[in-house]
């Protein structure tokens, strides 16, 4: 195929200037060609369209000035109203060109007109369609300035997300049908997901801090994985990084997150959580209310999760309940730990070694791309910091609680008294706090 491509811009430079400039075909290079390959095969023939050739939208001829300075006037005004219909927006809309342009002869276009030009709009308005807080709260946040992030490097960006797993698992304990929540992080740049976590209840503050912890941490190898499952970055030797881990390690990229993109969940939108940012030193990106195109990435991986693997695991229970099966509760045949040692294999051999379809770089639009390809050439372009975190971080990223002991019953935590007899409190009784609120390591703060 490449032979081919230099054959035809060999070809296409042997063409006459000026009939080159007839059909278009100036300055084509092999370059130009997998770029047309790549969207020919993501659009059809609309993407061999060359944008830059096109003339700009001109709008329409009956939204003038004063039109456009109604439409959004009123706009502002519904954003402090109770929901009202397009019928009576329209009527706003006349009435405002008839009191600020009372001597001018201003022609105010269709109601279906207006209509479809406050659809298009929706972009500078915001979503159409939602609740009317939800609109509200969503035009509050202003839009980022000039272009968004685009990841450019492993670990730039990590989207934090959590779902309640759509499949049925056996409780530990007893064995009953219970569900989970899965919680993934995903990296924005080579779309690997680092690190995953399952919760049997919701997910808290903690499980998002020691999600972060297994970012940073390598993930190491589990009785029955072969070869094809080990550490195969090059940049990092596989025996030292064995060498600083304590034991062999699974082909899963972990780095130090320079940012991490959040939404704004009870987990994720919380003191502890910040408190957890700052020891890491990761900034705290939060999504745009009503804005599901900040964490599209992770959305679409909950999506693929689904359809690659968790619709042929027994116990599946579907999304909506009138899809849902006759019983899947007695279909749950899988515990919480077999379906966490279940999505730890299926993301190492499977997802990380998928092709990546709709996400080539743009160093290689038409390239054949998995996670690990993308990181291996991340790995090979700027190399790989094998920073691996110290045991003691587990203790420093669990939330603090200050409390007071007391002499015969211990501390008092959640409700619950602890460590009445305990020696590890004999340094903190009898001892006054200092004034104000102690801080880690202090008298009277967490033992």
């Amino acid at each position: 195929m490449a032979d081919r491509r230099a054959a035809k811009v060999t070809e296409l430079a042997g063409l006459s200037r000026e009939e080159a400039r007839q059909l278009v075909w100036s300055g084509v290079t092999e370059r130009t060609l997998r770029q047309m390959a790549a969207a020919y095969r993501q659009h059809g023939p609309v993407g061999l369209i060359d944008g830059r050739r096109d003339g700009k939208a001109r709008g329409r001829w009956s939204i003038g000035p004063e039109v456009e300075e109604a439409i959004r006037a009123v706009h502002e005004q519904c954003l402090r109203r109770s929901r009202i219909s397009m019928a009576s927006r329209e009527r706003l809309i006349h009435q405002y060109v008839r009191e600020v342009f009372p001597d001018r002869q201003v022609r105010v276009p269709h109601r279906t007109t207006l209509a479809r030009v406050w659809r298009v709009w929706r972009e500078r308005f915001g979503p159409g369609g939602a609740r009317q807080r939800y609109v509200r709260s969503a035009a509050a946040v202003p839009a980022p300035a000039g272009a968004p992030v685009i990841a450019s490097r492993p670990g730039q960006v990590v989207v934090l997300d959590s779902t309640p797993l759509p499949v049925k698992v056996l409780d530990h304990v007893f064995g009953t049908p219970i569900t989970v929540h899965l919680t993934i992080a995903l990296d924005a740049y080579t779309h690997s997901i680092v690190a995953f976590r399952l919760t049997p209840v919701a997910e808290s503050s903690v499980e998002v801090a020691m999600l972060l912890r297994d970012v940073l941490s390598p993930l190491p190898m589990r009785p029955g994985w072969g070869e094809s499952m080990a550490w195969p970055y090059p940049g990092g030797p596989a025996a030292l990084v064995a060498e600083l881990a304590g034991g062999p390690v699974a082909g899963l990229a972990f780095f130090t997150p320079e940012a991490i993109t959040v939404d704004h969940g009870a987990a994720f939108k919380n003191h502890h959580l910040v408190e957890v940012a700052r020891t890491l030193g990761v900034d705290v990106l939060p999504a745009r209310a009503m804005r599901p195109t900040d964490k599209a990435a992770c959305e679409r991986a909950f999506a693929a999760i689904q359809s690659l693997l968790l619709e042929l695991v027994p116990g599946w229970r579907g999304i909506d309940v009138a899809d849902r099966g006759a019983d899947p509760e007695a279909d749950a045949a899988w515990t919480v730990a077999e379906m966490e040692h279940l999505l730890a294999s299926w993301i190492v051999a499977v997802w990380q070694n998928r092709r990546l379809d709709q996400h080539a770089p743009a160093w290689d639009p038409s390239g054949r791309h998995s996670p690990n390809t993308l990181f291996a050439a991340a790995a090979a372009r700027d190399g790989i910091a094998l920073q691996i975190p110290a045991p003691e971080l587990y203790y420093e990223l669990l939330p603090v609680r200050f409390v007071k002991v007391d002499a015969r019953r211990g501390v008092k935590v959640g409700g619950l008294w602890y460590g009445a007899h305990s020696p590890a409190l004999d340094p903190c009784r009898g001892v006054l706090p200092a004034p104000g609120r102690p801080a880690r390591g202090e008298v009277g703060g967490p033992p």
